[in-house]
């Protein structure tokens, strides 16, 4: 059975009820400002500063263009998320086959180690300008965010929102004050929004910001944040939900259009009209910046940079867990999710720098957007696919001018990669002297890609015209109703806490006077560890005196019981015993731990759950 997406925070935030449009509206904000952070995250910087000072203003209309698609593309993710109750990788995981969603779901993790490494590489650099921290300690820092992240949500999503809502307040404001500072000519501003040809390296820094700013792991966050609304599944309330969610996502990436088109502005009239038209580092853009227009510019550039860091990494591990959890139906904890993210962006962040210096980490950061715009299409035409579908979406299916809008954005998007990844593959064939792998890995590669990318294109379609004569609806059937027998032998771990009475009440209300209830308690001492049913320290024989009385007042009350002192790993020691006991149901206490306690102490429930094959009961 599918989990329902986030759902740790899924519909935790009420909708207010009754006429104020006001309090309904910011009971909706929220879930668009998380997505815009990964429009204004560090890779952008790369893209932005790269093409402002080599093409001046020129490139303000692909930055126009890219937040008008990014605006379209949001608008379905969150219609898909409102109306059907997924997310989209959840949706795919339904539709496609599994040798689809495997690829689908490795592209996937393949742009959000990208994304997460132009986060790393930008809050290194970000510390390193604000701090002079050298970058590889800066790297290391940032693999501590993991904690950052847990403590957030637990709190609550409205607490991260906020958190992430002050860090754009920060970025918007620095560069604002940036502008002031710069005081670029508005009417020449103005002539970048017109359209101009894209060749060369102007095509390759265009869709390095088209990957930079509309970002395939925002597609599948925003498909799942607004199902943290607890909204009305009637028609009017679902209305509601789209309209409000429409206006936070156009106020929340006008915003982040903003932030892009004033750092690519300040790259222009900063740098190439200064003649420095080759500024693609951050750093380099830091230092020309203190050597123009004095110590404040830079500063406050450096401060937005560390902003826009750790404000991204933050969206970037909750679509990691979106991915996994949708597409693999798995859930492991957030915080190891996260290191494991983390760990996968920071390998070549450090191989950059210990071989190639640091002077290539802007190229890197560059090259990780294309990598991101390059996996916009697998992710961009099965969220058309899905927001058309008349049969699920009934009411709310997208009207055929949006859906005709949403076609020309993915081939436009498409397009520009196919013709990008024939010009890299034209020049590393001719540049290559016949090397076979190209011939053996790399064209099979590219080969497989565009064949399932015509595949997720057409199979949908297939499915529509084959569905009548394969699948034909044949109404209710029924089925045999087993009734469960009730459990005879009930296990229930106990810790000396006051979390032992309501697991022992739950067990009793399942089981009743026919049941017998093994009480177990497992003791974790060093000596216990090592040495199991030989170790014989005071604290042993002070829990086995213990677990008696408990075992005594069962008894007393008219209950058959029994007690067993286990060792060592709790979860491991509970299922073995189990197993021994031949137990047909395990019921226990669920502490609610958070936080840096949860690391801490573990979870036995996740992991007992994994050990056993009897139902595992969770009383609150």
């Amino acid at each position: 059975m599918q989990e329902e997406s986030l759902s740790e925070v899924h519909g935790s935030v009420k909708i207010p009820v009754g006429k104020n449009k006001w309090r309904k509206f910011f009971a909706f904000v929220g879930p668009a400002y998380l997505v815009s952070v990964g429009y204004m995250d560090p890779g952008n910087w790369a893209t932005d500063i790269a093409g402002g000072s080599m093409y001046g203003y020129k490139l303000i209309w692909v930055l126009l263009m890219s937040n008008l698609m990014a605006l379209l593309l949001q608008s379905l993710s969150a219609r898909l998320g409102v109306v059907r109750g997924l997310d989209l990788a959840q949706a795919s995981r339904k539709i496609y086959p599994a040798w689809v969603n495997i690829p689908l779901y490795t592209l996937a993790e393949l742009a959000i180690a990208a994304c997460d490494l132009a986060e790393i590489i930008g809050m290194a650099i970000g510390l390193q300008l604000l701090f002079g921290l050298p970058l590889i300690i800066g790297i290391s820092i940032t693999v501590l965010d993991t904690l950052l992240l847990l403590f957030l949500m637990n709190r609550g999503i409205r607490i991260l929102e906020r958190f992430i809502i002050s860090l754009i307040f920060i970025i918007g404001v620095s560069f604002l004050t940036e502008l002031i500072i710069v005081q670029p000519v508005i009417s020449e501003v103005m002539s970048g929004f017109l359209p101009t040809n894209l060749d060369g390296s102007a095509l390759y820094i265009a869709i390095g910001i088209i990957g930079a700013t509309v970002m395939p792991h925002n597609l599948y966050l925003h498909s799942s944040l607004v199902q943290t609304r607890s909204i009305g599944k009637s028609e009017r309330g679902i209305k509601d939900a789209l309209k409000y969610n429409f206006i936070d996502s156009t106020i929340a990436l006008n915003l982040a259009f903003f932030v892009n088109a004033a750092i690519l502005i300040l790259a222009a009239t900063a740098f190439y009209k200064n003649g420095l038209f080759q500024v693609a580092e951050i750093q380099d853009a830091h230092r020309l910046l203190k050597s123009i227009f004095g110590s404040l510019a830079p500063t406050l550039f450096a401060i937005a940079l560390i902003s826009a860091g750790q404000s991204s990494t933050i969206t970037g591990t909750l679509a990691g867990q979106i991915v996994m959890e949708g597409y693999l139906n798995l859930r492991i904890r957030p915080w190891l999710r996260r290191l494991i993210t983390r760990l996968i962006a920071v390998a070549p962040a450090l191989i950059t720098i210990l071989y190639f210096g640091e002077q290539k980490l802007g190229s890197l950061l560059i090259l990780s957007q294309v990598v991101l715009s390059l996996q916009l299409g697998f992710a961009i035409i099965p969220l058309i696919h899905f927001t058309s579908d008349a049969k699920e979406m009934k009411a709310f299916v997208i009207k055929p001018w949006v859906k005709i809008l949403a076609w020309i954005t993915a081939i436009v998007i498409i397009g520009l990669n196919i013709k990008l990844v024939y010009a890299e593959m034209s020049d590393w064939i001719s540049n290559s002297n016949g090397a076979w792998y190209i011939y053996v890995i790399v064209l099979p590669i590219i080969a497989f890609f565009l064949f399932l990318l015509i595949y997720i294109i057409i199979n949908p379609w297939l499915n529509k015209v084959l569905r009548p004569l394969t699948h034909p609806h044949e109404g209710f059937n029924s089925f045999e109703i087993d009734i469960p027998l009730k459990a005879k032998r009930i296990l229930v771990p106990i810790d000396f806490s006051s979390f032992d009475k309501i697991a022992i009440n739950q067990a009793l209300q399942i089981g009743g006077n026919t049941a017998t209830y093994i009480l177990v308690h497992v003791v974790e001492t060093v000596a216990a560890r090592y040495s199991g049913k030989d170790s014989d320290d005071s604290e042993t024989r002070s829990d086995e005196s213990e677990l008696k009385l408990y075992e005594s007042e069962l008894i007393k009350n008219g209950y058959a019981s029994t007690s067993i002192i286990a060792y060592g790993n709790p979860a491991k020691a509970i299922a073995d015993t189990a197993v021994k006991e031949h137990a047909e149901l395990i019921v226990m206490a669920a502490h609610g731990h958070k936080g840096i306690k949860d690391i801490w102490l573990g979870s036995t429930l996740d992991s007992l759950r994994h050990k056993v094959k009897i139902p595992v009961m969770i009383a609150r």
